[in-house]
């Protein structure tokens, strides 16, 4: 079959064609166009009412909705940032998280090292405070966060007495022998930060002489730096 040339399609054909084809271009770009909109973390739902959604499988749960926190900050068509969360609401979900898993490390983990390292003094101290009050829960499991929160709270915040509580609450709780020393250490060297010299001798000394340095190595250091701590003593003096 041959092809008929277009000159031999009627002129109405034609004309109805162009119309019919100028106004599908009308009708796309007359279409609103589709906008993508942030959806806003809600409270999470009572612990009560997570245990009996969790059908006896809390941990399975917790680490479901922590993956859907975690990837609140990642929606259709949007890409928001830590700012834009509300810290009080993701605070509720870390704390109903660990409710459910209390073994859990990640969401301290998330807290510490994820949310509270956004370039935002109040939600910086949001974190923190998450991190601290949980600690206070399980110190012997959970000091690695505060640690963390510990230096945060130095070297971000320049809140030296913030770091120093933290320290302090390492020191006095986190008592198991798997705690290194370093970290039960940091508040000493906090306290020389912050000039108070005699009450971070008066600790350096208590710690020499109360057996928990076995390490020769660590001894001398410490030992050295208890004579340094004199020495600054006594020219403040």
């Amino acid at each position: 079959m041959r092809e008929r040339p277009i000159s031999s399609v009627p002129k109405p054909a034609i004309l109805l064609l162009a119309v019919a084809f100028c106004m599908q271009i009308f009708w796309h770009f007359s279409q609103p166009t589709t906008q993508a909109t942030t959806e806003r973390l809600g409270a999470p739902p009572a612990t009560a009412t997570l245990r009996i959604a969790s059908i006896g499988e809390p941990i399975a749960l917790a680490k479901i909705l922590m993956l859907y926190v975690q990837a609140f900050d990642q929606q259709p068509g949007l890409q928001l940032s830590f700012r834009q969360l509300d810290y009080i609401k993701l605070r509720a979900w870390l704390t109903a998280i660990l409710a459910l898993d209390p073994a859990a490390q990640y969401p301290l983990f998330a807290a510490s090292r994820l949310y509270g390292e956004i370039a935002d003094d109040a939600r910086q101290r949001v974190m923190l405070d998450f991190v601290y009050q949980q600690f206070l829960l399980d110190p012997n499991h959970r000091w690695k966060s505060l640690a963390h929160a510990a230096t945060l709270a130095r070297h971000r915040l320049n809140d030296l007495p913030l770091a120093r509580q933290y320290a302090q609450a390492i020191r006095l709780h986190a008592t198991a022998s798997e705690v290194p020393n370093w970290a039960k250490q940091m508040e000493i060297f906090l306290l020389e930060d912050m000039n108070e010299l005699q009450s971070a001798k008066i600790l350096l000394g208590g710690l020499l002489q109360s057996g928990q340095i076995t390490d020769p190595h660590e001894f001398r250091f410490l030992e050295q730096r208890l004579i340094e701590l004199e020495h600054k003593v006594e020219k403040q003096k």
